[in-house]
């Protein structure tokens, strides 16, 4: 039964479509039950993120099933299908493997080897199971996608190395502190970039949050994400000497931070260290502070250099982590074949088993009409080994009769652990 993958991501449609083409947590549970009853559809699943939205199917009728499938997507978002063709990839089976497995291991990502993206996999995994859209090969391909993401962080850099400036600031402040969950972090802004640093942050068990920024009310939001607190940036240098971890990132045309309130934070801290990181173009914080015993300092230049390597880093994994793939591809497509064999297997156990019932009653009865032990033991074994090879001789006789010696051999592999001395030669 072919697997197919249709969806869009970051490079093949520009923010404003990936937007309209998501779906919300209030859609999804019904967009999937939906998708789940277009013609021929047996398994699905969706994927919704920010950078993509994919639509992962197991169905009878590939071909039908792609024309089917673009129509529901487009039609479900209000839009017509030959408006969105230019922006959809689609995967057949093997394709939709090795897909299933890139994504789930950071390297279809925007940013190269992130770990966001394993995570959002199995909530869409999850919901998927929850609602019933999910069989066997679905869940098994799944379920192969998380086991070699997984293989992929253990025996690759893929994700050891920060490649945005937030992750690289934290990773950074992990070097001079190491333990976060006594520490406190200044964040000065509220932009995408001081939110993703909070994130970071917060995954790394830091034990306080203090947002500055020029709108409290907005910092008050971004606070409440972290269960941290919300101060003005004309606050700054009475709350600063809290401060293990500054970040900071505004679109101030002026440092925010001069050398005199940083020296007077040291000195409240009485010299504690403390981890600067400006990542603002113009400067938040004067070049000076740099200058200062106690304080590390670091600029968005600093950072990118930083990026820069470790982004040549983790290209050299993705080559590894695709050896990891192209050999787990396999691993998954042998599986497959083997379920090819399970409804046969099915049948002969049962067959095996309805005999042996069948058998096991008649010698009950023997026993129960007062006959010897052996004799209904003699009979059990007797007649079981009969009916098992009934249909083997049978086939065995008739490829004798048609000068099959490659039929004979079959069999006999079937029934015997070694091949005659003629298949030797």
């Amino acid at each position: 039964m072919p697997l197919i993958t249709i969806g869009l991501n970051h490079k093949t449609a520009p923010v404003e479509l990936r937007e309209r083409l998501a779906f919300t947590p209030d859609t999804l549970p019904e967009a999937i039950r939906s998708l789940a009853r277009v013609d021929g559809v047996t398994e699905a699943a969706i994927l919704s993120t920010c950078n993509r939205t994919e639509l992962y199917c197991t169905v009878h009728d590939q071909q039908q099933a792609d024309r089917l499938l673009v129509e529901w997507f487009s039609r479900f978002h209000g839009f017509r299908a030959d408006d969105l063709s230019q922006h959809l990839y689609l995967y057949h089976h093997d394709e939709t493997i090795r897909h299933a497995l890139n994504v789930a291991c950071g390297l279809d990502s925007m940013v190269l080897g992130e770990p966001q993206i394993l995570g959002q996999m199995k909530q869409a995994y999850a919901q998927a199971v929850s609602l019933g859209s999910v069989g066997m090969l679905l869940g098994k391909l799944f379920q192969h996608a998380f086991s070699v993401a997984k293989q992929v962080r253990t025996d690759t850099d893929i994700g050891s190395s920060p490649v945005s400036v937030a992750f690289a600031a934290v990773s950074l402040s992990k070097q001079i502190f190491g333990d976060f969950r006594e520490l406190t972090a200044m964040l000065i802004g509220a932009g995408e970039t001081i939110e993703l640093a909070a994130r970071h942050l917060k995954t790394s068990q830091i034990g306080h949050i203090i947002i500055a920024n020029r709108t409290v009310e907005r910092a008050q939001n971004l606070a409440q994400q972290f269960n941290g607190e919300a101060i003005a940036l004309p606050q700054i240098p009475e709350q600063l000497h809290r401060a293990d971890i500054v970040i900071s990132s505004t679109a101030s045309p002026l440092p925010i931070l001069g050398k005199g309130a940083v020296e007077k934070a040291l000195k409240k801290r009485k010299h504690k260290p403390m981890f600067m990181v400006d990542i603002a173009v113009p400067r938040d914080v004067e070049a000076e502070v740099g200058e200062l015993d106690d304080v590390y300092l670091y600029t968005v230049d600093d950072l990118q250099h930083i990026i820069a390597q470790n982004m040549e880093s983790r290209q050299q994994a993705a080559q590894q982590a695709t050896e990891i793939i192209d050999a787990q591809i396999i691993a998954f497509l042998n599986w497959q074949k083997t379920l090819d064999a399970v409804d046969v297997i099915r049948d002969i156990r049962q067959h095996a088993e309805t005999s042996q019932h069948e058998v096991l009653e008649k010698a009950r009865r023997l026993l129960a009409q007062g006959k010897p032990a052996d004799e209904a033991l003699d009979f059990l074994a007797h007649t079981l080994t009969n009916k098992l090879l009934h249909h083997p001789l049978i086939h065995l006789r008739q490829a004798g009769q048609d000068n099959d010696p490659d039929r004979i051999e079959l069999i006999r592999n079937l029934f015997l652990h070694t091949p005659s001395a003629k298949a030797d030669k």
